[in-house]
């Protein structure tokens, strides 16, 4: 997929759900800010990526993120540091797990016989992950569209992180729960390249 932005994809940190195995997404049913940990991994990251763009003679111009409280919270200290003011856009968020929001991650995952279940079936409530793709992908075309030759960091979750980066590689959602097996896919406030 060609793109006339250089984009940088960011996985919110550790947060209360994580620890907990709880799903969360929006509405957000209870607080679930980032750890101590989480926070300590975002700054870390976020030089990181200062570091290698300041070699670069490069900055990020533009983050985009996640309007829920975990990935506000890690685009903020990222923002801090990368000095770019965050940009919330609700077409970032977490999967939609409909009714097993605020439940145990293990009672969604029950309600699938496996995960290729998820392209097309939704959790009660919920969405596909062919919904997640499409507004990712919303997301996408429409910064690409407004911005040129801008270097971009998106703060999302693990999984519209995951079918994004399959889909700009060229990947069917079938060939992306294949090549992304979960110790794949990006780590709680990794960074990756997306193009």
């Amino acid at each position: 997929m060609k793109l006339r932005n250089k984009y940088y994809i960011m996985r919110h940190a550790q947060a209360l759900s994580n620890v907990r195995a709880i799903c969360s997404n929006w509405p957000e049913k209870f607080k679930n800010p980032l750890t101590i940990l989480g926070r300590e991994i975002v700054r870390e990251s976020a030089e990181k990526l200062k570091n290698k763009l300041d070699t670069e003679g490069q900055d990020i111009d533009l983050i985009f993120a996640s309007d829920l409280l975990r990935t506000k919270q890690t685009a903020e200290i990222a923002g801090k540091i990368l000095e770019a003011k965050p940009k919330f856009d609700k077409r970032l968020r977490e999967i939609n797990f409909g009714i097993f929001n605020a439940r145990p991650l293990e009672s969604m995952w029950k309600h699938f016989k496996s995960e290729e279940e998820r392209i097309k079936q939704r959790p009660p409530k919920g969405e596909t992950y062919s919904e997640i793709l499409k507004r990712m992908m919303s997301f996408l075309k429409d910064t690409d569209k407004k911005y040129k030759e801008r270097n971009i960091l998106i703060v999302s979750h693990d999984g519209p992180l995951t079918l994004l980066q399959a889909k700009v590689k060229g990947l069917s959602l079938e060939e992306t729960i294949e090549e992304f097996p979960l110790e794949k896919r990006i780590h709680k406030g990794e960074v990756r390249e997306l193009n």
